[in-house]
């Protein structure tokens, strides 16, 4: 198994630590409810160095990224992010990731933990024109500064005015005596701050630097527990749950980041799936009885006919009920839906509703 750069700091810090995408991950520091508390309203650092990172440079960077991703690269400008996904070509997603454009012939691919082999390959495969591409996931820790008070808690690290960082916007400059670092205005919270990405050897200063410069506001780390349910409470996909290699992009809500002005892996099959219409479509819902949805509980309408799947389901801490994703048959997809929830031998009432579950 594999682990983080600062895998023994956490230790230290009494961090319950767990196997998750084939690393040695922090699950929790405190309580899932505290740190996810912490997010929601101050500030808290999540270890998120398993992600992967790879660069793509050279004359032919743009054409590969535009074949094998689905949103449109070629709008990007000098430090912007965007969001999109690797399709595969029998109509499913390979993975969802972050493109991060730094420069002309210089772009950064963000991926998940778990695919980070899968999506090198993938990736690789397509590159028949020469694209130079690195894969420095090894080499960079990255650590998600979350929460409202992120930039007060972050801004003596740094010359870079934090506030003028645009959502999905980065920039490159000097962080906690470091003079390389990237501050990036994303995050997988829906609380505001920044992720920021530093080579291995300055980690644990940029991690100490952190925590002083937030200690006036009560910055805590935070585990992947409370990572969770603050994404499902923004109703964000998860990689392994809400998407896979067999759900259709489409069918998950992702029409927004698939761009038919070009062409890209099963451009020409998704967008015949986009004309005729889909069958099923991934939804949010509350639940109205009490009750907490898990991942592959059966959905049902009030004939008791299965009409669906939970693929994400917690105990929103937040809002104080049950919240999931699951997909459904489109004719149970419209938004005040009743459906139900098999929870072993009862029928639990939930309703269809509009994302984000928790609004700021």
């Amino acid at each position: 198994m594999k682990k983080v750069a600062l895998n023994d700091l956490h230790e230290k810090l009494g961090a319950k630590m767990v196997p998750f995408a084939g690393y040695n991950m922090p699950v929790r520091y405190s309580s899932d409810l505290e740190e996810h508390n912490t997010v929601r309203n101050g500030v808290g650092v999540f270890d998120v160095s398993h992600m992967g990172e790879f660069v793509i440079e050279g004359p032919e960077a743009l054409d590969l990224i535009q074949r094998v991703t689905s949103n449109d690269a070629s709008k990007l400008v000098d430090g912007q992010a965007q969001y999109s996904y690797l399709p595969n070509e029998d109509g499913g997603v390979v993975d969802d990731l972050l493109v991060y454009k730094f420069k002309e012939e210089k772009y950064m691919l963000v991926v998940n933990a778990s695919n980070i082999e899968k999506d090198w390959n993938w990736i690789s495969k397509y590159n028949t024109k020469g694209a130079i591409m690195k894969n420095v996931s090894d080499s960079h820790s990255l650590f998600a500064v979350q929460g409202p008070k992120a930039v007060e808690a972050l801004q003596s690290l740094t010359s870079v005015n934090l506030s003028d960082i645009k959502f999905y916007n980065f920039v490159v400059g000097p962080f906690a005596g470091v003079e390389y670092v990237i501050i990036s205005a994303t995050g997988y919270t829906g609380a505001g701050g920044f992720e920021i990405y530093v080579s291995n050897e300055h980690a644990e200063q940029v991690w100490n630097a952190i925590f002083e410069a937030g200690a006036a506001f009560d910055i805590k780390p935070i585990g992947l527990g409370a990572r969770d349910t603050l994404r499902l409470e923004m109703g964000y996909c998860l990689y392994g749950n809400d998407i896979t290699d067999e759900t259709s992009p489409l069918e998950a809500g992702l029409g927004w980041v698939t761009k038919f002005t070009k062409e890209f892996t099963n451009s020409k099959n998704l967008q015949a799936e986009k004309e005729a219409g889909v069958k099923r479509k991934l939804v949010a819902f509350k639940m109205i009885d009490k009750g907490i949805p898990r991942s592959h509980y059966a959905l049902e309408d009030a004939s008791e006919n299965t009409i669906g799947e939970v693929t994400s389901g917690t105990m929103s801490p937040s809002l104080g009920y049950g919240i999931g994703l699951g997909y459904v048959t489109i004719e149970n997809a419209k938004i005040g839906t009743e459906i139900y929830v098999a929870v072993r031998n009862r029928k639990l009432k939930a309703e269809v509703v509009k994302l984000p579950f928790y609004k700021a």
